[in-house]
């Protein structure tokens, strides 16, 4: 089916709705402003300076020859953070002037361009022609491309820096490098020449930016190429690059969540510039398939950890939640588009969902330690850091904050959207005239905003304000969260000039179409009702839990506000009054929930349990993790047997850990008494020798005293077919006695079974510790889900 979109300018197709540029929307509230903020003085400059320290900046000098030694970074697509990094920063620029920054930009955008080849080819990795090269790489220009090598990949990235700096400082310095690099591209791919699809999507957006600001069709038509020659029979095709169907033949979320969000983005792109309809099929069938089985109650997307995925259908597991902050990004793209192609306020629905909970969960409150997964339960394991190896989340942070005023308004001819409720002033020229609107508003705290239209003359246009989902007891579209039974019908007001004002409901806004005139004011009221919100039964992570929201924000219980800093061991009654107390001095000034609940703890060698009643306290979801590592779940058990007692001490939870592992945050998961479900559980925490393969390694309890042990039990973390973990080949456990390590005298066999605890005894010891060796299999690693001593 094909058909053109209404034009937007010179009769150009595009989205027939269009955003209202962040040039144009000025944020001064108290919540989204102080982040922006944050950005702009700490996530940039500190990302910055980790681009030039861990050698990402580097890598552009090798290829330029200006530095010559044999070294370069982890990924093939390091490149990109400095790209992503500029891209934010020029956003920054073009809202508040500063030529320090400026300046240093033109010093990156020329090492940048003295390390392209002559005929536009921009990949450092092969440029800089190191004595052992990247495997991913390929040994020609293109070769790996489906699978790692990610060159165009680092091409997107490249192209939306270059439109972004090229449009906050009218400089052509990056968007000539970014130009010369796609002209290669076109002269490169196509059919009947280099038939290949990007392994990593994003070059697709990249291409339709371009062509916006620099008119060349070519650029538009090699993003449609890049999305028509994907599809089977080609090297490394399948679901985790969304390359086992023809696009258009796709109607469900698979693969990596990441890549798949940025190729919806770019069909939707496509679609709009091309007017050609023959996508919108398929991502409008994608998209309920997300929102319907996939989509977590905080807006992320991708479920496990596994190809960084979408799982199956309802698969939605909380502790070992991926939902990366990129996806989180990407996912705030789509559904932009999808409000652009469509016009349904159940786009922005979404959209604010992820924005206000999962994407927002991706950066700490001081803007200098981040997360890559968002995780909906924890027991410690989770602790924001300072920077990753594979660095893209952290960048795409940076870049994503600034652009976010852009997402509030639309306009189509005389429509104007009121999608988001941020407090703001925004200079919109329709064609009926030049309108200011400003919104007054401390959302998401309260649910009342004032909007003040200041036309430059009477003027006559539709407003199109967005009911949000959350206030007409539809927290999601479709079925797969609701309102808990019994939940209240919220009563919404909207006023004009203090009178109750006469609107028509379209696709989830209320449209006031009148003539304006300086002085209006529409006051709306949301009721901030605190929302228990159910799952579908299908998805098994959530049965007998509840999860709790006000306004467009997720709630979470966290260690540091309950009862000895533990949550997995707590009930909520269903039907329990919830209190909403605004706390100014509590991660920046939050709203928390507070409610009275039950916990629970065990008692060494006794089956009744302690119960004692407490105040349950809650907290935004998005500001979790800010006061170091502990427990924390969104997921509220409202059964008893949902709920996880906190355990009786024994003698391994009170031992210190060490190990031949380095990564010292694992070491947790060894004795946290967590009984896994199989070996391959990373719904709890593990520990893991990967990526070692073959070598004998080791791990110790210390004790807190000396004690007499006779047995031990381990479950052996097993991640097959599709990991690197398997039972280890052998294992053995040691005593001390005094300095010395003596092996015990064992009674049974050293057992290597998968699903259950591997249990040895031995003649009594008196020790103060116990070291277990393992012989890692020859080819893969091992890792451990619990070790007991008895």
């Amino acid at each position: 089916m094909r058909g053109a979109f209404p034009g937007a300018g010179e009769g150009k197709t595009d989205y027939p709705i269009q955003p209202v540029p962040f040039t144009q929307v000025h944020v001064s509230d108290n919540f989204w402003a102080p982040k922006i903020k944050v950005n702009a003085e700490v996530s940039i400059p500190y990302t910055l300076e980790q681009c030039k320290k861990t050698g990402r900046i580097d890598n552009f000098l090798r290829a330029s020859g200006k530095l010559r030694d044999d070294k370069m970074t982890e990924y093939t697509f390091d490149d990109t953070d400095l790209y992503k990094v500029i891209e934010g920063a020029s956003y920054g620029l073009q809202v508040r002037k500063n030529p320090e920054l400026e300046k240093y930009l033109d010093t990156l955008i020329g090492i940048i361009g003295a390390a392209q080849e002559k005929d536009g080819y921009l990949y450092t990795f092969r440029t800089m022609n190191a004595s052992h090269p990247h495997t991913w790489m390929g040994a020609r220009r293109w070769e790996k491309e489906e699978d790692l090598s990610h060159e165009l990949y680092n091409s997107g990235h490249l192209f939306e820096a270059a439109v972004a700096h090229y449009q906050a400082t009218g400089k052509r310095t990056l968007l000539d490098i970014a130009i010369r690099n796609a002209d290669l591209l076109v002269s490169v791919f196509g059919f009947g020449r280099e038939e290949r699809f990007p392994g990593h999507q994003i070059v697709e957006t990249g291409l339709t930016k371009m062509y916006r600001v620099t008119g060349k069709k070519e650029y538009l038509d090699l993003a449609k190429f890049f999305l028509d020659v994907r599809g089977p029979g080609k090297p490394n095709s399948g679901e985790y690059n969304q390359s086992y169907k023809k696009v258009i033949e796709q109607h469900e979320a698979v693969g990596h969540a990441v890549r798949a969000a940025y190729m919806y983005t770019g069909m939707a792109d496509v679609a709009a510039l091309t007017g050609d309809r023959q996508y919108l099929s398929a991502i409008d069938d994608i998209w309920h398939d997300v929102v319907e089985k996939k989509l977590y109650v905080t807006g992320g997307i991708g479920a496990t950890g596994n190809g960084e995925a979408f799982g199956q259908a309802y698969e939605l597991p909380n502790m070992s939640a991926y939902a990366e902050t990129c996806a989180s990004i990407a996912n705030v793209y789509w559904n932009s588009r999808m409000f652009l192609l469509h016009g349904d306020a159940k786009y922005i629905d979404v959209m604010e969902r992820t924005l206000y909970n999962g994407l927002l969960s991706g950066v700490s409150l001081s803007g200098d330690r981040f997360f890559y997964p968002n995780p909906l339960a924890s027991m410690g394991q989770y602790q924001r850091s300072a920077w990753f190896g594979c660095a893209c989340c952290i960048s795409n942070m940076t870049r994503f904050l600034p652009s976010m005023p852009g997402y509030i308004y639309g306009q189509n001819g005389n429509d104007l959207y009121v999608n988001l409720f941020v407090g703001n002033t925004a200079d919109i020229t329709l064609p009926a005239g030049k309108v200011t609107v400003t919104q007054q508003t401390n959302y998401p705290w309260d649910g009342k905003t004032d909007i003040a239209i200041l036309p430059s003359g009477a003027a006559a246009f539709a407003l199109h304000i967005r009911i949000p989902g959350w206030a007409a007891n539809r927290p999601i579209p479709g079925d797969l969260y609701f309102d808990a039974p019994g939940t209240q019908q919220k009563k919404i007001s909207i006023l004009l000039n203090g009178q109750p004002a006469q609107y028509r409901m379209e696709k989830g806004y209320a449209v006031m179409e009148r003539t304006w005139k300086a002085g209006d004011k529409i006051s709306l009221d949301f009721p901030m009702d605190v929302q228990k919100l159910m799952a579908d039964s299908m998805v098994e992570a959530d049965k007998k839990r509840f999860a709790l929201q006000r306004g467009p924000l997720v709630y979470c219980l966290e260690g540091p506000d309950n009862k000895d800093g533990a949550v997995q061991n707590i009930v909520v009654d269903k039907n329990a009054a919830v209190k909403a107390v605004y706390k100014p001095s509590l991660l920046n000034g939050v709203t928390v929930l507070e409610m009275k609940g039950t916990s629970s703890r065990r008692q060494a060698n006794k089956d009744a349990l302690v119960k004692s009643v407490q105040t349950v306290t809650a907290i935004p979801y998005y500001a979790w993790a800010n006061r170091g590592p502990g427990e924390m779940t969104v997921w509220v058990p409202y059964e008893a047997s949902a709920a996880r007692p906190t355990p009786a001490p024994s003698i391994a939870s009170k031992s210190k850990v060490s190990a031949s592992a380095t990564n010292k945050k694992m070491y947790v998961a060894l004795n946290d008494q967590y009984d896994p479900m199989s070996s391959k559980d990373n719904s709890a925490p593990y520990f893991h020798w990967w990526p070692k393969q073959g070598t004998q390694e080791w791990v110790q309890y210390d004790f807190d005293q000396e004690y007499t042990v006779s047995s031990s039990g381990v479950y052996w973390y097993d991640d097959g077919p599709f990991g690197g973990c398997r039972v280890p080949a052998s294992w053995k456990l040691f005593y001390k006695k005094g300095e010395e390590w003596l092996p015990v005298k064992n009674t049974g066999n050293y057992g290597t079974a998968k699903d259950g605890y591997n249990s040895v005894q031995f003649e009594p010891v008196k020790t103060s510790a116990l070291k277990m060796e393992v012989q890692l299999p020859a080819e893969n690693s091992s890792g451990i889900l619990e070790w007991r001593v008895k």
